[in-house]
């Protein structure tokens, strides 16, 4: 099977900053974040404790300016309290009305909900995740090999001493050992500035700043799974350079910076159109079937319609291949969107247990290629599937709306 060409493409969209992923010329995703600040997922902030709500054993936390996360007493049961006459130091003492602690955004703001926020402090490379409150050393659940997450836990325990923990991320199965430890002193220099300095910065202090979504998506990538890197922003494009000079320096030559007077960037891939048939109700599929895509405050359902199919095969036949190319296309859709929660779809109806399990099988496969955990849970009687996605990012219908755009005018209202 031939490997799919992905380009990464950034462009500036009025007063923001485009990210998108392409495979074989169909958009995966999308991302929008503004040109001149920094986003809030990943960043890391001295809060006060504003209030503790004792009922739904959590605390709603200060951030300053007008901004305030939701900080869950029972996800977090130890705190980093500051102190400006002592360092930084995990405490098991009940957090009161007041406090300064160190926190993360572990989740953006989604509709009307506060971000979520983390004393787990965790810090990212391309290999290792360094996590500041869970000291056990984990894996990506796509590395099978028991033997080298064996061989990598003994020598990883001897390094780490206990005092903070690492997820190996799916990139360092294709790593060398000096690779990974390399990043692994790095990430430890990183944590222990940020915690040395945290005792002598002020209340809401931004401790460390999130990457743009463009270098993370970069950083993230598996290997090989990028075969280009295409922007025409000067700025990004700086900025692209240096990072991957720094820490990717065998990518650098997928990087390249378009320039052409008479042919945008968004014009050439159609950026534009891509994304109002992403921010649209109904997705059309090569068969001519077709989905509708509902999202709700509680959940989103998406329905699968045969649509205009005429093929010569049986009905049986038929509902399966609308099925299958809709179990794709789904998996596609709610990486696009950025959709998360709780997903029920609505295939069509199929008589044969064999066909519900072939259908089954591949929206699997096809859900396992999301970087953002995602989970088949079951079939129900009904006959609705149940999907579950991790919510990180505000979906991309708030991104646009946040940004003031509007869907085929490509600007700000």
């Amino acid at each position: 099977m031939e490997k799919p060409l992905n380009k990464l493409l950034i462009t500036r969209w009025g007063d923001q900053i485009l990210t998108a992923l392409t495979e074989n010329g169909k958009f995966l995703s999308f991302n929008l974040e503004p040109a001149e600040e920094t986003g809030l997922l990943g960043n890391i902030y001295i809060g006060k404790v504003k209030n503790i709500v004792k009922n739904i054993n959590s605390a709603f936390i200060d951030l300053g300016n007008g901004l305030t996360g939701y900080y869950s007493l029972t996800d977090n049961k130890t705190h980093l309290f500051t102190d400006a006459a002592a360092k930084t130091q995990d405490s098991h003492r009940p957090l009161r009305q007041g406090d300064e602690i160190l926190v993360q955004v572990e989740r953006d703001a989604v509709k009307t909900k506060d971000p979520v926020l983390t004393s787990n402090l965790n810090f990212t490379g391309k290999y290792l995740v360094l996590t500041q409150g869970k000291k056990q050393i984990g894996f990506s659940g796509k590395i099978r090999d028991k033997a080298w997450k064996q061989h990598m836990q003994n020598l990883l325990e001897k390094e780490t001493a206990g005092s903070f923990g690492l997820i190996v991320r799916t990139n360092a199965r294709e790593a060398g050992e000096e690779e990974i430890l390399q990043e692994l002193e790095l990430l430890a220099r990183r944590r222990q500035t940020l915690l040395a300095s945290a005792s002598h910065r002020t209340c809401y202090s931004l401790l460390a700043s999130s990457d743009p979504a463009y270098i993370s998506s970069i950083r993230d990538a598996y290997k090989d799974e990028l075969d280009a890197v295409v922007t025409d922003d000067k700025a990004c494009y700086e900025a692209l350079r240096q990072y991957m000079e720094e820490h990717q320096r065998e990518d650098l030559h997928k990087l390249s910076f378009y320039e052409d007077p008479l042919l945008s960037l968004s014009k050439l891939y159609s950026i534009e159109t891509a994304m109002e048939q992403a921010l649209g109700k109904h997705v059309w599929l090569k068969s001519g079937g077709y989905l509708v895509i509902e999202p709700t405050e509680a959940l989103t359902v998406i329905d699968v319609n045969t649509g205009k199919y005429t093929g010569k095969k049986t009905q049986a036949e038929t509902i399966l291949k609308i099925n299958l190319e809709a179990a794709s296309e789904t998996a596609r859709q709610l990486r696009l969107r950025n959709l998360s929660g709780i997903i029920v779809v609505d295939f069509i109806d199929m008589e044969t247990e064999a066909h519900q399990l072939e259908l089954m099988s591949l929206l699997e496969r096809e859900l396992s290629r999301d970087p953002v955990k995602t989970a088949l849970v079951d079939m129900t009687r009904l006959g609705l599937v149940e999907i579950t996605r991790k919510k990180v990012k505000r979906p991309l219908a708030e991104q646009v709306k946040a940004a003031g755009f509007l869907p085929g005018k490509g600007e700000k209202n």
